[in-house]
């Protein structure tokens, strides 16, 4: 099969063959393998995607080109749904609100069935066929974020969950003080496909390199209680390594409130995310 054949079915044993072994397993070879003692060659491939995750490598999924603008077309009408109820609304809606909404708006246009069959096709396909080994906390294609539950954070443009996540929040920001930005925090099933369509884009059709950086629709736990910080007016610094060379990111680290999802070393097929805080 042709490593650009999208795979519309799913592959028995993938994610073993991916990863066979635990975290732990995982980082001990690691750095035995430094030492000299030969690395298991899945290991070693492992550790080597999500180092190089902005890299395409061998056995990385493409969407077939054929459908490439298929992908644009329905990145566009969402980007167009986005500009019309704004950046910090749109990370709540869910998929039905953003068909009724296009529906409603003929400079939109609804989408049409080709679209919503390749969402929903994109939707529950497992990730573990692009590399994402991550759980799926939403199964749902039409899941929704209850607003109430939601509060907008001033300053930032973006909502964080009521409770644990807002309260979470709150306190780091006070313990290190108002450098501290939210840079991304609620994420509803729309919002990540915009974000996952953009990064599959920009990747020539590559989802495995996309899934690398971004959580595949519904397994994002920004939906769920998760959020991203950074520093102000570090720009997209915040969202690279370049991060942990802040103040803030070493005061995260001091303050001891902070348990990052995305370590140096996760085995869940994703870059290492030094602000991208676990709440849920």
């Amino acid at each position: 099969m042709n490593r650009r054949t999208f795979i519309c079915s799913f592959a028995t044993g993938v994610a073993g063959a991916l990863l066979p072994h635990s975290a732990d397993a995982a980082i001990k070879i690691f750095r035995q393998g430094r030492k000299g003692v030969r690395m298991d060659a899945h290991v070693r491939d492992y550790l080597a995607k999500i180092e190089h995750f902005d890299e395409p490598h061998p056995n990385d999924l493409y969407l077939d080109e054929k459908r490439m603008p298929l992908l644009k077309s329905t990145l566009n009408r969402l980007d167009r749904v986005q500009r019309t109820v704004g950046h910090g609304f749109f990370s709540l809606i869910s998929i039905d609100r953003a068909i009724h909404i296009a529906s409603s708006y003929p400079s939109i246009g609804a989408f049409t069935r080709e679209e919503m069959d390749f969402l929903e096709m994109l939707f529950y396909k497992d990730g573990a066929l692009y590399g994402f080994l991550g759980e799926k906390p939403l199964y749902k294609f039409t899941d929704t974020i209850p607003t109430h539950e939601a509060i907008k954070i001033p300053g930032t443009g973006n909502y964080l969950f009521k409770g644990r996540s807002a309260e979470l929040y709150q306190t780091i920001r006070k313990s290190i003080g108002p450098d501290l930005i939210l840079t991304s925090g609620i994420r509803s099933v729309t919002k990540q496909f915009m974000l996952f369509l953009n990064k599959a884009a920009k990747c020539n059709g590559n989802l495995s390199m996309a899934s690398r950086s971004l959580a595949p629709p519904g397994y994002s736990y920004h939906a769920v209680g998760d959020f991203d910080v950074g520093q102000v007016g570090f720009g997209k610094g915040n969202f690279s390594k370049r991060f942990t060379e802040t103040r803030v990111f070493r005061d995260l680290v001091e303050s001891g409130y902070a348990t990052l999802r995305y370590t140096r070393t996760n085995n869940l097929g994703v870059r290492f995310e030094p602000w991208h805080i676990k709440v849920a």
